[in-house]
């Protein structure tokens, strides 16, 4: 049988023949690994998809809607899925210890270091309030509005980083987030025009993009302090979250209701609790997958099509029509975001050719030592 590097050749044909069969050959595995890969990337993008679509309905269904009358409860089931992120941390820390010669990497977690939850506290501040905000803004908006209804992060990222990193934003992608600006403004208004508008809803929507560019960069800032482990600091975040949501509960006035729903909710209420935990959790982790098959660029693009989808999906599951208008702003505002997407990639292309003959160092977009990043374009998070 024969092993060879390339199939049994015939010693009766001649070296051109030889070297075209040897090329057939190199151009067929090159094909096939194509596909491998091609097929990988789109089972990647699916999970995504499906992992964030499926998250917001349901804790859309969790938080229901303006009156949930003693059950009313937003902020204890934000707690309960901190609860559940930093128990699943747990459980794929002590799996990786008895996995150790497996490929399932994972950091040690456990034991909370004082030094580190103190650096780590700001940016679990603005975590709280990041998670919260988009929340209560799903709780109070249609799912098919909450893309826009939280679609300024785009905008405030342009402003903090000019106010807190002292980084300013060309013309291009200020006039890009006009546009957005502009989306978001129509599509307030087609959501009054159609007597939808929630007040309450929109005021978080704006607090939620501006939370969640607070919170990208303050994770750039303390990523540093947990050896740049993304789950480390997501196990710090969640743990130190869980007992900053305690005093918020008992000052909100929820604690009646979470009395009220622990009594009376029923089993099928807690699964799904538990399902909107797992899938907080496991955002995190396709969305650095996505990112590690991909590109920060496909991610972004991604993502934008996804909020799309998303947005179609809830149209029709909830059976909400829509004006010419109102679609108008949703694109709008896509079309705003993919075009700032696009020229932020393009100047860093730029910036990085031209810095290339001063500078050989190499920044690895996602940490080593856990393979992913933070997602932090769109505040993903817990929706």
């Amino acid at each position: 049988m024969c092993v060879c590097k390339y199939p049994c050749i015939r010693p009766d044909l001649t070296l051109g023949e030889v070297r075209y069969i040897k090329q057939e050959t190199m151009e067929s595995r090159r094909e096939e690994s194509m596909l491998v890969k091609s097929t990988k990337i789109a089972a990647v993008v699916s999970l995504y998809w499906f992992v964030s679509i499926t998250m917001v309905f349901v804790n859309k269904s969790l938080l229901g809607g303006s009156s949930m009358g003693e059950k009313d409860a937003p902020l204890f089931v934000t707690w309960f899925q901190c609860v559940v992120t930093a128990a699943s941390c747990l459980l794929l820390s002590s799996a990786a210890r008895v996995m150790s010669k497996s490929s399932l990497l994972f950091p040690e977690v456990g034991k909370i270091e004082i030094a580190k939850a103190k650096q780590v506290l700001p940016l679990t501040i603005v975590f709280v309030m990041m998670i919260s905000t988009n929340n209560l803004c799903l709780k109070y908006v249609g799912v098919a509005f909450y893309y826009v209804g939280r679609s300024l992060s785009t905008v405030f990222n342009v402003i903090f980083t000019y106010l807190i990193l002292g980084q300013k934003t060309s013309m291009a992608a200020i006039m890009c987030c006009g546009v957005i600006i502009g989306g978001f403004m129509l599509g307030v208004d087609q959501e009054n025009l159609a007597g939808s508008l929630s007040v309450a809803g929109v005021v978080y929507g704006v607090l939620a993009s501006a939370s969640v560019s607070l919170n990208a960069i303050f994770t750039k800032r303390v990523l540093p302090s947990v050896d740049g482990s993304i789950w480390l600091l997501s196990y710090y975040n969640n743990v130190l979250a869980t007992m900053l949501f305690v005093p918020l509960i008992v000052v909100t006035g929820e604690v009646p209701a979470v009395i009220s729903i622990i009594k009376e909710s029923s089993w099928d209420f807690w699964g799904l609790m538990m399902v909107g935990g797992l899938f907080g959790f496991a955002i995190g982790y396709v969305t650095g997958l996505q990112i590690q098959v991909t590109s920060p660029l496909t991610h972004n693009v991604s993502g934008t099509a996804k909020a799309c989808a998303q947005t179609v999906i809830a149209t029709w599951w909830y059976s909400e029509p829509k004006s010419i208008l109102w679609w108008i702003s949703n694109w709008t505002v896509l079309g705003g975001s993919l075009a700032y997407t696009h020229t932020k990639h393009r100047e860093m292309v730029n910036n990085s050719q031209s810095a290339r003959p001063n500078s050989s160092a190499h920044h690895p977009l996602l940490p080593t030592s856990t393979g992913l990043k933070e997602d932090v374009k769109e505040g993903e998070g817990m929706a």
